[in-house]
């Protein structure tokens, strides 16, 4: 890596943030102008901040943020307004796909990522890293719902063949190339944390503990998680059809068993008893065939909107 100090950008996507957007600009204006300081990074390095459609105050907010960045002593702001709410990753690439800098960082607004990590994936990425993980420690301040959610999730992806940083949500560091590399990416439905490490470039980790979060609620309800896990696994493996597949072929072979089975039955005499447990096969067989449906269906409906090319989202103002 070069010895001159690299230009960050730290890349901020927003949705109804107005609560935590003050303490978010204050820490993050005071990282940046620490590391300025200290000729860790490019005095032309700043905050982007997307704002994903938000009802609140949030571009107000990040409007003001930008005039008052204006002034000589405070690091540089700027912010992209979305149309309409398009969802996190949608506005985490918006906001990936304005930067022009050496490395970014990205962190959600109510930083419950640690953001004194971000000197660490620095130096990380000047010792070749071009991509630096921030990775949490444990999972002690989510409830146990939502912990053993999540461990069965990472089981489920890493199953199925899916390389994923576990722990890891979108608090990373890219290198340019990295970032050029992920671009590359054309799908509208990108599942980014599944995307990036199959980039292959040099990577590292650093660890932190996540913090509760200061106000505001989360931006994460059990149906968007449901939603994002779904988008994982149909972005990323088609393992679900290869199941539905061996589940077909087993059932055949089950079946055939069954029927050489009746069939020795009747040719010894034997009167054959048990309504009940054949409609039981009937309704199991019925549902598996359903569920098969289903998963096909999630397939070819996001092979669907994929053919459409429709422009992921639409910018509404720029600062």
């Amino acid at each position: 890596m070069s010895d001159t100090p690299p230009s960050l950008s730290i890349v901020v996507p927003c949705y109804n943030e107005g609560q935590v957007f003050p303490y978010c600009l204050r820490h993050l204006e005071g990282v940046l102008r620490e590391l300025i300081t200290a000729e860790k990074i490019s005095p032309s390095s700043y905050i982007l901040f997307i704002d994903d459609g938000s009802k609140d105050t949030t571009w107000q907010q990040i409007h003001k943020a930008t005039q008052r960045s204006l002034s000589p002593s405070n690091p540089a702001v700027h912010g992209v307004k979305l149309s309409r709410n398009y969802g996190h990753q949608t506005a985490l690439m918006a906001g990936l796909s304005r930067v022009n800098t050496d490395i970014s960082i990205s962190i959600d607004a109510d930083l419950q990522d640690d953001i004194h990590c971000i000197a660490l994936m620095i130096e990380k990425y000047q010792q070749g890293s071009d991509i630096v993980y921030g990775v949490r420690k444990d999972r002690s301040n989510d409830t146990i719902f939502k912990r053993s959610t999540a461990e069965l999730f990472y089981k489920i992806m890493e199953l199925m063949g899916v390389k994923q940083v576990s722990n890891h949500a979108d608090f990373r560091l890219l290198s340019r190339r990295a970032l050029q590399a992920l671009l590359s990416y054309k799908e509208n439905m990108r599942y980014i944390r599944g995307i990036v490490p199959l980039l292959g470039y040099p990577s590292e980790r650093v660890f932190y503990k996540r913090k509760e979060r200061t106000s505001g609620e989360t931006k994460y309800p059990l149906s968007k998680m449901l939603s994002l896990s779904l988008e994982a696994i149909t972005s990323l493996t088609i393992t679900p059809l290869r199941v539905i597949s061996a589940l077909g072929l087993l059932t055949c072979l089950l079946s055939g068993v069954g029927g050489v089975y009746v069939l020795i039955k009747a040719l010894c005499g034997a009167t054959l008893r048990g309504w009940a447990s054949i409609e039981l096969s009937i309704f199991f067989l019925g549902g598996i065939q359903l569920l098969s449906l289903g998963i096909i269906g999630e397939y070819v409906g996001r092979i669907y909107l994929e053919t459409k090319k429709r422009p992921s989202y639409f910018i509404e103002e720029e600062i």
